[in-house]
């Protein structure tokens, strides 16, 4: 006998895999113990809205990993917003994550923007290379995990924001 939520969970799963055989995606091929054990992790961390840190060498299918939780998660069907966060200059970086108010600074839109927390309300924001994120940038980020708002640039009033996070580095963040 299934319980409402497993059979929610069932029928997500369902959903979720006949959304990417109609997308063409391909599924990961593996053979190996020890991806057996990732994708098992996977599966295990999935369907749950924890913070994941994916790290490994460049090359290594890091991305394919997210890609792989983010289709079976239960906010598949939302927004994935991928940021390298190693492409985008120090000086921009905390404008593009939580966006800006009007008349923030010179050059700014006229009606502000959005960040890339708020375009990913409800969905998944993946933040690639986080290891090279500036140390104060870490900081602000530590206060949207623990406390799920942002503040605009320019802006005094924090903003709502239900995001699960997954980041990966090929940096050893303990050194």
């Amino acid at each position: 006998l299934l319980t409402l939520t497993e059979e929610s969970r069932k029928a997500h799963e369902e959903l979720a895999y006949l959304r990417r055989q109609q997308a063409g995606d391909k599924q990961l091929s593996y053979r190996s113990a020890a991806m057996q054990s990732v994708m098992s992790l996977i599966q295990t961390v999935a369907p749950t809205d924890v913070t994941v840190l994916i790290t490994g060498e460049s090359g290594t299918g890091k991305e394919m990993v997210v890609n792989e939780i983010y289709a079976s998660s239960m906010r598949s069907y939302r927004p994935i917003i991928k940021v390298n966060c190693g492409a985008i200059p120090p000086a921009l970086f905390e404008s593009e994550l939580f966006g800006y108010e009007d008349g923030a600074f010179t050059g700014a839109r006229r009606k502000g923007k959005p960040g890339f927390f708020e375009l990913a309300h409800m969905g998944t924001l993946f933040l690639d290379e986080v290891g090279e994120l500036p140390l104060e940038m870490q900081v602000k980020l530590l206060r949207v995990l623990q406390e799920g708002e942002i503040i605009r640039i320019g802006g005094s009033k924090p903003i709502s924001v239900d995001v699960r996070i997954i980041a990966a580095t090929n940096r050893d963040l303990w050194e």
